[in-house]
């Protein structure tokens, strides 16, 4: 089977990354069907691997994921994410902040939902929302939006030296895809719930988001905590290509099982 080349897929520090470097309509050169079966393959090593992720309690996981509207998100936390324990597993969206929370800085919310150790928190939408919804309806200037880009490096940075891994997804569509999907949306009883017109007001500032898109990846991606581009027109590449980092990242950890607290041997002979 194609072992995916997920360098490809990274915004290099000290680059200039457009989305056009990336085909939303990329496979890794597999079909569906061995697609799937990798994938299936990828989530059962991940059960165990997250298991041992919170029995030794020693790191914590931060999952971050962005994209357009109907980039598929969601998609990624329902395939993906709910295939592990949910014990130690927590999901998180950010909306319109509340009067407690504008009476604060716009990071005091975010950080109060990082991760435990041992634990993986998923931000659906996350702390760069306030960056890129302010930057694309033109109520944040060049240099606040420069200033918080700092910021953000900053409290990344802040978390992996204290022992958080940080994994940023950006699923990245094309503008025919969004409105395919829009439209499914529209027709099917069990997704009208999801429908707002907001969706299509939003869909009007396409080329503004794309760019703002771009500013935010080339401004924030680190060393540390690196920006992954997941082409996510193909649902199951886009799973794919999550579950393989993630798979991967946990992998490398080389985690062993902890050593029991008690004499195991005198709780036998009782």
């Amino acid at each position: 089977m194609n072992p995916l080349h997920l360098s490809h897929f990274l915004v290099k520090p000290g680059t200039r990354a457009s989305l056009r470097d990336w085909d939303c309509e990329e496979c890794g050169g597999l079909e569906k069907p061995a697609g799937e079966a990798q994938l299936a393959s990828n989530l059962a090593a991940l059960e165990e691997l997250q298991m041992k992720f919170w029995a030794n309690r020693s790191r914590a996981l931060l999952i971050v994921l962005q994209g357009i509207d109907s980039a598929g998100k969601d998609g990624v936390i329902r395939r993906v994410i709910t295939a592990l324990n949910p014990q130690g597993v927590f999901v998180h969206s950010f909306k319109k902040p509340s009067d407690v929370e504008c009476a604060h800085d716009y990071l005091w919310r975010v950080h109060s939902r990082c991760p435990a150790k041992g634990e993986i928190a998923v931000f659906n939408r996350s702390h760069y929302e306030d960056i890129i919804v302010r930057r694309v309806h033109g109520t944040m200037d060049p240099e606040t939006a420069a200033k918080r880009c700092r910021h953000v490096r900053d409290f990344e940075r802040m978390l992996t030296d204290e022992g958080t891994i940080i994994l940023k997804f950006f699923l990245t569509i094309t503008k025919e895809e969004q409105l395919k999907r829009l439209q499914d949306r529209l027709e099917d009883p069990t997704k009208q719930w999801k429908f707002s017109i907001d969706d299509v007001n939003e869909r009007q500032r396409w080329s503004q988001y794309q760019e703002t898109f771009e500013f935010m990846l080339n401004e924030t991606t680190t060393d540390d905590a690196p920006w992954i581009v997941v082409p996510a027109n193909r649902k199951w590449f886009r799973n794919l290509l999550v579950s393989e980092v993630l798979l991967r990242t946990l992998a490398e950890l080389k985690m062993q099982w902890p050593q029991p607290a008690e004499d195991l041997s005198q709780i036998r002979l009782r």
